[in-house]
């Protein structure tokens, strides 16, 4: 039989080989035990504690954080009804406690034009708000809720003037309804505009960008709206906002209200009820691709390659009282057209500025309407020192003289 001395053939050839003992190849010449180790190897042992506390400093500050700060980030709820008295529509987002007045700040784009406001403490206490001021140029909004001061731990403001790329940003909000959660990254990028929230019930122009906005990379979706971005120290370096996205998730990048326009804004929302911004009524060719001072100076043999160049004046606006001049001739620069031979603002009260952003940011967060500013401006290579006085955003009118084109007009 042909199969039997098949398997004594091969029985013999494993004997011949010393194939018997079939072992894992374990790569050492030790034996395996049957807990899967190699006999004689080197037993792996802890790390020092020094180590591990080194790596794991940076999750203990982040744990500080979250232990001082979430307390004082509540969820926001804001139903809009239908006709018939049910609800239409529910926004839900984040806010963080001012003062222990009760006063928390928020999105204006979260609370406005709806029926009713709820809001709900880290504690899980749930209390009804009433929206005592928004702003939607900001797109900050305060709301008012009765709460004994002793439950009420405010978050103390800090200043975003110092903030640099790079540094770490914290976001602690309730996305997707998930209270108390945090993420974590750097600010990406500064200097950054966003397109104002229309206003639905305000005397503010549209038209206007929120300047001044930071950039970040920690995760946020919906329900982080009106959270707050922290430094290290555990201080509001601004507000989160809004994200860019495709499909309306998050994709990398966010924004915030910084700080400093918070500090500007906010109390006068408390005080006041609503916030004037001071309006010189200039128009600057959009900036970006390249066509702001920087861009424009070898083209047009400008002197400077800062600050911002005037192609239209808004006839009765403070900057026509002043004697601003807008541009007179259009020239074709990289396949654009370009309002040439206006005006170059470099510096207002001392303060030289980038580029419009920067200006834009300074009449925000320095100025006040009604304001007398004093302008060094370049014209036609003769360095000039213009005062002007500064109006109300609210009273813009008239029509933009010189080089006007409204599709490329942005006042300001």
């Amino acid at each position: 039989m042909r199969f039997p001395i098949l398997l004594i053939l091969c029985a013999q050839l494993l004997i011949a080989c010393n194939f018997t003992d079939l072992q894992p190849n374990t790569g050492a010449s030790g034996a395996i035990n049957l807990d899967g180790a190699v006999a004689g190897a080197p037993v792996p042992t802890a790390l020092p504690d020094e180590i591990v506390s080194a790596a794991d400093a940076e999750y203990q500050l982040l744990s500080n954080i979250y232990e001082r700060a979430s307390p004082s980030v509540v969820n926001v709820e804001a139903v809009i009804l239908a006709e018939d008295g049910s609800t239409s529509d529910t926004r839900r987002g984040s806010g963080f406690v001012y003062d222990q007045q009760g006063h928390i700040i928020t999105n204006a784009h979260l609370v406005n034009a709806v029926d009713s406001i709820t809001v709900t403490l880290q504690s899980a206490q749930v209390y009804a708000a009433q929206l005592l001021a928004l702003d939607s140029f900001s797109d900050l909004a305060v709301l008012q809720v009765s709460v004994e001061p002793e439950r009420l731990a405010p978050l103390r403001i800090g200043e975003s003037a110092t903030v640099m790329v790079g540094q770490r940003g914290i976001v602690i909000g309730n996305p997707f309804g998930l209270s108390s959660s945090m993420t974590t990254g750097v600010i990406s990028g500064l200097g950054r505009t966003l397109p104002s929230v229309e206003p639905a019930d305000s005397g503010i122009a549209p038209g206007f960008d929120n300047p001044s906005i930071i950039q970040i990379d920690a995760i946020i979706n919906p329900g982080n709206s009106g959270g707050p971005l922290l430094d290290s120290r555990g201080l509001v370096i601004g507000i989160t906002t809004a994200i860019r996205s495709d499909n309306g998730l998050f994709q990398g990048i966010g924004f915030a209200v910084p700080a400093d326009t918070m500090r500007r804004v906010i109390p006068e929302l408390i005080e006041r009820r609503r916030v004037d911004y001071s309006w010189m009524g200039i128009s600057v060719m959009r900036e970006d691709g390249g066509y702001g001072v920087a861009g424009l100076s070898d083209a047009l043999g400008l002197p400077v390659e800062r600050g911002v160049l005037l192609r239209g004046v808004s006839e009765g606006s403070p900057a026509y009282r002043a004697g601003l001049r807008g541009g007179d001739t259009i020239l074709e620069i990289r396949g654009e057209e370009v309002c040439a031979g206006g005006d170059l603002i470099v510096a207002i009260n001392g303060y030289h500025f980038q580029n419009l952003d920067d200006l834009v940011t300074y009449l925000v967060q320095q100025t006040r309407p009604d304001d007398e500013v004093e302008l060094l401006v370049i014209r036609e290579r003769r360095t000039l020192e213009i005062t002007l006085t500064l109006a109300s955003r609210a009273l813009e009118s008239g029509r933009m003289l010189n080089c006007h084109q409204a599709q490329q007009e942005r006042a300001h």
